[in-house]
Formats: C-alpha cells, sequence, structure tokens
C-alpha cells in the first residue's frame, strides 16, 4: 500500500464526508419536504448550480474513461469534447422553459412535466422507469471510478473480518458513508462537496497538463510518440462514411441525450430562476475545456511509457485501459499528489453517484408510488419514501460491482444512453408541442426502445454504433440517434392521425403562462 498517498486520500474522503453532514444545516430547509431533500428548495444560485452540474455531469468514470479510450483507441476518444461543447446551446435555448413550467406547477421530475402536459400516468411511468433503469449503471460506474483509484493506492479490496472474506470492502465503507449523508441531508450534500472536488480536479489537471509535458519534453514529443493511426480518424469512401459518421453521430446523439437523465434534471430544477439557468449554459463550457485537457492525459500515458510499468501491469489485469490515468500519476508524481488526484476522482465519483440516487427517489416517488399507490399520500411520507428509495438505488449499483462483472455495468450504461433519449419527444417536444398524443408518444417510445436495443446488441456485447445503409452508401451511426429518428417519427405521424380522427384535444394541465 502507498501510505502517503492513501493518508492524503482518507484525510480528503474524511473531510467531505464530514461536509455531507453539515450540509443538513446548510440553507436550513424542511427536509422532511421532497421539495427541500430532492431539489434543495429550489434555491441554488448561478455559484452553486455551476459547481453542482459540474460535479454532476463530469463525473469519475469520465476522468478515468475519457483519457482511457484515447490511449487504446485515439482520437475515437474525443468525441467527448464536442458533445460538451454542443449541449450548451442546447440547455440554454430549451431548458429554461422546462424550469419555469416546473417551477409553476410544483414539477419535480422530467416525468412530473410529462404527466401533466398530457394527462396521461401511463406515459409519465414510462418516461419515470426509463429514467431509473438507465440510472443504476451509471451510478455502478461511479463506483468503478472508485474502486480504480483506490486499487492504485494498494489499499486491499479484499478484507477478512471474523474469518471471513467481505469483497470490495472500501467500497462498501463509501456506500455507507454516501447513503448516510445523502439520506440525511438531501441534495444538499453533494452541491457542497461539489465544491471541494471541482477546486481539487483543477488543481490535479491544470497540474498535470504542465508538468508532464514539460517532464516528456513537451507537446510536440508527446504527439510525436502517439501512431499517426490514432491521431485522425479513418477517411469516408463514396460507399461508406466510416468513423466520421460514428464520430458525428455519437457526438450529437450524446447531446441530446444529456440532459434527459434524471441526475441532470435534477440539478436543473434546484436552480433558483430560469436566468440561473441560462447563465450557466454560458459558462459550464469551462468544464468542457479541462475535459479536453482531461482527454490529453490518455496520450500523455502513451508517451510516458506507463504499459511497462509495474503498476499498469497489475492494474491492467482487473480494469484494462482504465488504469492508465492512475498509473499514470503513480509514475509523474509524488505520492502526496497522487493522492490528491486520486482523492479529486474518488469524490469525482460520490457526487453524481448522490445526486443520481436522489433523482431515482424523485422518480419513484412521485411518478409510480405516488401516482399509482398513495395518491394521498402526506408530504413526510413521499419525502421518506423518496430517502429509502435512493438507499436501495444505491444497492443496487452496489449489486453490479460485487456480484455480477464489471463490464455488466458498463454494458447496461451504453444501453443506457439508447434508452434515455426515447424520453426526449415527450420531454424536450412536449415543451413545445401539445398537440402531440400521448398514446403516440408511447408507441413511439416503445418504438425506439426495441430498435435501439436491436441495433446496439451484438453477439459480443453492446455496440454504441450500428451500419444503416441508405442508397447504397454505409452510414455507421449511433444507435440511440438513428432509434430516436424512429421514435419521432412514428410519434408524429400517430399524433396527426389521432388529432384527425379525435374529437377532443390531449389533456393540458399547464398554461403558456408557465413556460415563460
Amino acid at each position: 500500500m502507498n501510505r502517503v498517498a492513501s493518508a492524503v486520500f482518507i484525510g480528503l474522503f474524511l473531510f467531505v464526508t464530514v461536509l455531507g453532514f453539515v450540509a443538513a444545516r446548510w440553507r436550513r430547509g424542511d427536509l422532511t419536504q421532497l421539495m427541500e431533500w430532492g431539489l434543495g428548495g429550489r434555491r441554488f444560485g448561478t455559484v452553486v448550480t455551476w459547481f453542482l452540474l459540474g460535479g454532476d455531469l463530469y463525473t469519475a468514470y469520465t476522468f478515468v474513461a475519457v483519457p482511457a479510450l484515447m490511449f487504446g483507441a485515439g482520437a475515437m476518444g474525443f468525441f467527448a469534447v464536442p458533445y460538451t461543447v454542443l449541449v450548451y446551446p442546447l440547455l440554454f435555448a430549451v431548458y429554461p422553459r422546462l424550469w419555469s413550467v416546473a417551477r409553476a406547477k410544483g414539477y419535480v421530475t422530467a416525468a412530473d412535466f410529462v404527466r401533466g402536459r398530457f394527462g396521461s400516468s401511463t406515459l409519465a411511468l414510462a418516461v419515470a422507469l426509463t429514467g431509473i433503469v438507465a440510472t443504476m449503471p451509471y451510478i455502478a460506474l461511479q463506483l468503478i471510478g472508485m474502486e480504480v483509484v483506490i486499487s492504485a493506492l494498494g489499499i486491499p479490496m479484499n478484507v477478512a473480518i471474523a474469518g471471513a472474506t467481505i469483497p470490495d470492502f472500501p467500497l462498501l465503507i463509501a456506500f455507507i458513508v454516501l447513503a448516510a449523508y445523502t439520506y440525511t441531508s438531501g441534495l444538499r450534500a453533494p452541491a457542497m462537496i461539489a465544491i471541494v472536488k471541482d477546486l481539487l480536479l483543477y488543481v490535479t489537471v491544470l497540474t498535470a497538463v504542465v508538468v508532464i509535458p514539460a517532464e516528456l519534453g513537451g507537446y510536440g514529443k508527446i504527439f510525436a510518440s502517439i501512431n499517426p493511426k490514432s491521431l485522425l480518424l479513418g477517411p469516408a469512401t463514396a460507399t461508406n462514411l466510416g468513423p466520421q459518421s460514428a464520430y458525428a453521430t455519437l457526438a450529437l446523439g450524446s447531446t441530446l441525450a444529456l440532459f434527459l437523465y434524471p441526475h441532470a434534471v435534477t440539478g436543473l430544477l434546484s436552480s433558483s430562476s430560469r436566468h440561473v439557468v441560462r447563465r450557466n449554459a454560458v459558462v459550464l463550457p469551462l468544464y468542457s475545456f479541462a475535459l479536453g485537457l482531461i482527454a490529453l492525459l490518455g496520450f500523455m500515458a502513451v508517451a510516458a511509457g506507463v504499459k511497462t510499468s509495474p503498476e499498469f501491469a497489475a492494474g491492467f489485469k482487473s480494469f484494462g485501459n482504465n488504469f492508465a490515468v492512475p498509473a499514470l500519476f503513480l509514475k509523474m508524481f509524488p505520492a502526496w499528489f497522487a493522492g490528491v488526484a486520486f482523492a479529486a476522482i474518488a469524490i469525482g465519483a460520490l457526487v453524481p453517484a448522490a445526486i443520481m440516487s436522489i433523482a431515482c427517489g424523485n422518480l419513484f416517488t412521485r411518478n409510480i408510488y405516488r401516482e399509482f399507490f398513495a395518491p394521498d399520500c402526506a408530504p413526510a411520507r413521499e419525502a421518506t419514501v423518496a430517502k429509502l428509495v435512493s438507499l436501495v438505488v444505491k444497492g443496487g449499483a452496489l449489486f453490479f460491482i460485487i456480484g455480477l462483472p464489471m463490464q455488466y455495468a458498463i454494458q447496461l450504461q451504453l444501453l443506457g444512453g439508447v434508452w434515455i433519449i426515447q424520453t426526449l419527444p415527450a420531454v424536450l417536444l412536449g415543451l413545445y408541442f401539445k398537440r402531440l398524443r400521448p398514446l403516440a408518444l408511447l408507441i413511439g417510445w416503445a418504438s425506439g426502445i426495441a430498435a435501439g436495443t436491436w441495433m446496439a446488441w451484438t453477439k459480443a456485447g453492446i455496440a454504441t454504433t450500428y451500419v444503416l445503409h441508405i442508397f447504397g452508401i454505409a452510414v455507421p451511426c449511433y444507435a440511440a440517434l438513428s432509434s430516436l429518428l424512429l421514435n419521432i417519427e412514428v410519434a408524429v405521424v400517430l399524433s396527426f392521425i389521432f388529432n384527425f380522427v379525435a374529437s377532443s384535444a390531449p389533456l393540458d394541465a399547464t398554461a403558456a403562462e408557465d413556460y415563460v
């Protein structure tokens, strides 16, 4: 065990744990109410929302997996940078409407909005279940990111207590801590911890992109050490658009999907005004700049020759190329700074995992429990159920890590992107078009889920792209995007037919002034 790095890591971890419990007293509110526990009372201003969304969207697994993809696959791994640039104009233009109607009507989830807009509990249930199912493996990936850095520190994962071996013991402890302060403090805990996490992240990244290139002889030598085939995507041909099509559709599909995830919606709806949402659409690209620098760590790992290091050889057996960044920091920095970097990644797992579990609790309580089982439940009971569900969701994510191979969580998270994007017609198009029919949207959603799953599923596992053949030209396309197009086509055509034959408009609980 690397004792110095581990001491720094544990010290910072304990510090944010204390913050998590102290957060219950920050901007004090009645945490027996779902609006206070699950949305922070909608009182977060521009700065807090910036830290919260940054900690929510740029997760621990992102900091590990994006450089790992650059390390193993080259230029294709850079898709994460343009998509996190494209997403903010969409955030600026569209999502203030969602915030406004949610504030006006007291909505806590996107499924709440769908229920009010279209008057369909079944369609809202489909949106809620999609969000929960897509989010659970996402939480598991945060724990994988934490597991990578814990292993890099040399801390034993399996611990013998009273003659019994407990697998993934450090993760179990982290899970208990996370569950405790999330239950106690709600969304205030990850909001406060996100400030520490982001400060650590920026210190780590800025130090790395200055010190490592200086040690390796500059960026020129770093890029010269990369196989030229890894620096550029393969060219398109007259009959096959090739990797460029896959890259572009992956970026565009990811852009459309990102803010449909329940944890992203939860972060947005906790803002104090629609202007806070717009301001953050302007300043959040700073994280995209940081992500671009983080992605370059993959090329730095190649130039540093981490593949020949004993640390990488040991970690590669369990985590593959995901161990590239930890191995790079162990090789290039003193132990104390490696501890700081690993703490930034681990805390970067706690923040989104907490928000994701809270978002799932909100969805279950509002759109399943209250809608179908206890319509008249008291507000305190509603909040209690959400807290308990957040614990269950974390337990399910932990089961992915301990009870199933890691690859299952990764595969399901890839499918999660295909599934969550199918809620776009009901949520985003629903913000503008009230004549869409709930049954048409539901059939479109089912068509998109079925087609996207079929396109992504292969004998070897889950593939992100599926090759479409259009007029004799092979077009590799992100399965989420192509299935979404089918979803929209079905929903629009059927809505036109249903509106033509129906005698009345769909029931809409919102009014035009609610959106502005």
